[in-house]
């Protein structure tokens, strides 16, 4: 089962005196994940490479930022992968210690770097989510609203008025069912509009 980052959390690891410090964190698309990764450039600004690798839900995305094709970005991807993780960043900021590595030796440094940061990451399962539209009084608006700001990990997507009022939610499945049953008790309409 997949699962996300659910904290940040940094490790540094010398290779032949160039050291690679890296950064793990929770990035659900690609800006926040390209903005953990000016946060590393802005901490660390005379490193010479801040590589980088994010694995969303449906794309992921790498750079080598300088190193040579394929020895830096792809290597972190590999390990957020193999770790089984999603919506996760790792960004690794190398100084050069003056001693080069190879393509090699690059590969098995940031890996080792990615390794690292990701040991010992806190993670939660990545929950089942499903979407549901719901019709009903203006009365019901406000109920609804109090109902959802209780639940954990549920959003209100839209919600439009006309004759009454239609709201669209996002929850997870595990949840379906009580609001299944809140909208029972009040007399709301709904459908899933699928994951």
């Amino acid at each position: 089962m997949d699962r996300v980052p659910t904290t940040t959390r940094d490790a540094e690891i010398t290779v032949k005196r160039s050291r690679f410090i890296a950064t793990a964190a929770p990035a659900a698309d690609r800006g926040a994940a390209l903005a953990v990764v000016e946060a590393a450039r802005a901490t660390h600004p005379d490193a010479r490479h801040h590589c980088w690798a994010w694995q969303g839900r449906s794309s992921a995305g790498s750079s080598d930022d300088g190193e040579p094709a394929g020895t830096a970005g792809r290597p972190i991807l590999g390990v957020i992968g193999h770790k089984g993780l999603i919506d996760a960043v790792v960004v690794i900021s190398r100084y050069f210690g003056g001693i080069k590595l190879g393509a090699g030796g690059l590969v098995r440094a940031y890996a080792g770097a990615a390794e690292a940061v990701l040991a010992d990451l806190p993670s939660a399962a990545l929950q089942a989510m499903i979407e549901q539209s719901v019709n009903m009084r203006f009365a019901d608006e406000q109920p609804l609203r109090h109902w959802l700001a209780g639940q954990p990990d549920v959003s209100l997507i839209s919600i439009e008025y006309g004759v009454g009022v239609t709201a669209r939610v996002r929850l997870p499945v595990s949840l379906h069912a009580d609001f299944a049953d809140w909208c029972a008790a009040r007399g709301v309409r709904g459908q899933n509009d699928g994951d």
